[in-house]
């Protein structure tokens, strides 16, 4: 009986690592049934910024969704409702995080820059990431992990050739502070500034398809034309 008890613990404590895998397993992919129920495929009822707005409009109902950097989850609160969708997040600011799962939103504290190697590949039909590409250590490999998670991705991100950053400089001799990019150089967590242009660049030399694309001013869109001059922000569907 005492030599048993060593084994009977050992299949007690395997047990309980296997339910504690399938737990985490649980939050970071979504379940692939039919159980999500579509909603409304229209415009979002609530207030988004812009770029969150278009995407929210083209993600397709009761699809599994990936937002990283998912700030207070407000774009997966209203895929959630409008859409029917099985919204995930990952978020590196434990505050926001904690406002994520107050509002019952399923959201994991993680670094981007490392930890979506730990998602299956396939496991959601679109990655998001907005407003983030340019906190990113290596933007390159953070697409390629989205597009990898994701069937679809979208990704926004402020443009650094917007004409009013190029004037700033050229006048004042400054690093710019802006709406989407608020905060002075030395406090700043983007450290990749990247251009319409430049992105375009990286989408070409990746094999990435470009499936649709926007561009505003302010909240307002434009068209592609001179979109490296005169977009402040853009939004893009890609695909591989």
């Amino acid at each position: 009986m005492a030599r048993d008890r060593p084994r009977a613990q050992r299949r007690r404590r395997a047990g309980q690592l296997r339910r504690a895998v399938g737990a985490l397993r649980a939050r970071l992919v979504p379940a692939r049934s039919a159980g999500a129920r579509p909603g409304g495929a229209g415009v979002p009822r609530v207030n988004l910024r812009p770029d969150l707005a278009v995407i929210a409009r083209h993600v397709a109902p009761g699809s599994r969704v990936l937002d990283v950097g998912c700030g207070e989850g407000e774009l997966m609160a209203v895929l959630q409702a409008d859409k029917g969708c099985d919204a995930r997040g990952m978020e590196i600011d434990p505050a926001a995080v904690a406002r994520c799962v107050a509002r019952g939103l399923s959201v994991v504290q993680g670094d981007a820059d490392r930890d979506l190697a730990d998602y299956p590949d396939g496991a959601f039909d679109y990655a998001i990431l907005s407003q983030t590409l340019q906190t990113a250590a290596r933007p390159d490999r953070m697409l390629d992990d989205l597009l990898r998670i994701g069937r679809r991705a979208f990704v926004s991100f402020p443009n650094f050739a917007y004409w009013r950053m190029r004037l700033g400089l050229l006048v004042g001799g400054r690093m710019p502070v802006t709406r989407h990019l608020p905060v002075s150089w030395y406090e700043t967590q983007n450290i990749h500034h990247v251009t319409v242009e430049d992105f375009r660049d990286l989408l070409r030399e990746m094999g990435v398809t470009v499936e649709q694309f926007w561009f505003f001013t302010g909240d307002s869109e434009i068209g592609g034309i001179k979109a490296n001059w005169r977009a402040e922000h853009a939004v893009f569907q890609l695909s591989r």
